[in-house]
């Protein structure tokens, strides 16, 4: 007779999420040992889970997590990924998300192949997802990590649907003197998506494609020709306007922009970080 008992059965189960009939033929094998039961659920969960590989994940959260930092403060955005909304509800994949972002802040890693290495509990948090997709039966993925620094660091997360975890979130770094701004300016981010905080930060061939394809449109609506390079910088501008953050008037007053909300404060901003799940 296998040495467990009914409570050793329901332990393991509550432990590992597994079924009834894995978790006792997990014990039978394992002799009742509940820890060799475990590794056991875990390896076939594991095993499970690759055979999953192919599955999309475009459910998910966003977490943050702020801790003081030698800059001032550091900000950790992690974005984790499963199949479907029933899973990404789930308290225990909200919990393993929560386990996930202190590990990879506490590891003060800036991206998700240093995140996935980082220790947590005695193996690494690309361990952990592993095991976790196992038990939950779906595929996880933690698909991007950012971590800011700076003098100030403000956060926002955004839920896109009252029942589910919040899928849109931000980071702020500003100095002392702007944040109070800094959350009108993390709120606007959520919102508009911009791409870059200056002009300066568009990589030249994307402002070279912008303005082909301007030049472009512009000589197809028959536009005279000594008027293209006017044209032409005009819709640039309007690029800039749309995808650069400073330039881009501000969600709750337009009549202002970006930059001018946080200049009357006298402080600057220097930086954000934006994930929205699935892009």
């Amino acid at each position: 007779m296998a040495n467990y008992t009914i409570q050793d059965i329901k332990d393991l189960r509550a432990l590992t999420g597994a079924g009834m009939t894995d978790v006792k033929k997990a014990l039978d094998e394992a002799d009742g040992d509940q820890q060799q039961a475990v590794e056991l659920i875990r390896k076939r969960g594991l095993a499970k889970a690759a055979k999953r590989e192919g599955n999309a994940t475009s459910e998910g959260l966003v977490a943050v997590k702020v801790e003081d930092a030698a800059a001032g403060q550091a900000a950790t955005l992690i974005e984790l990924n499963a199949e479907t909304d029933f899973v990404v509800k789930n308290e225990k994949f909200i919990a393993l998300a929560d386990q996930v972002l202190d590990a990879v802040a506490a590891a003060g890693a800036a991206d998700a192949t240093a995140a996935l290495a980082a220790p947590v509990a005695g193996e690494t948090v690309a361990d952990l997802i592993a095991g976790a997709a196992g038990t939950m039966g779906e595929k996880i993925v933690l698909a991007r990590v950012a971590r800011a620094e700076g003098p100030k660091v403000t956060t926002y997360l955004h839920r896109t649907a009252k029942d589910l975890p919040p899928s849109i979130g931000v980071v702020v770094v500003t100095d002392e003197a702007a944040q109070p701004v800094a959350k009108d300016v993390a709120q606007h981010i959520a919102a508009m998506a911009p791409k870059y905080l200056t002009r300066d930060e568009v990589p030249a061939e994307v402002v070279d494609k912008e303005r082909e394809i301007a030049r472009e449109l512009s000589i197809a609506e028959g536009k005279p020709e000594a008027a293209l390079p006017k044209i032409v910088e005009g819709r640039l501008n309007g690029f800039f306007k749309e995808n650069v953050l400073v330039e881009q008037p501000l969600a709750k007053d337009t009549k202002v922009t970006v930059a001018k909300h946080v200049e009357a404060t006298g402080g600057q901003l220097t930086g954000f970080v934006r994930f929205r799940v699935g892009n």
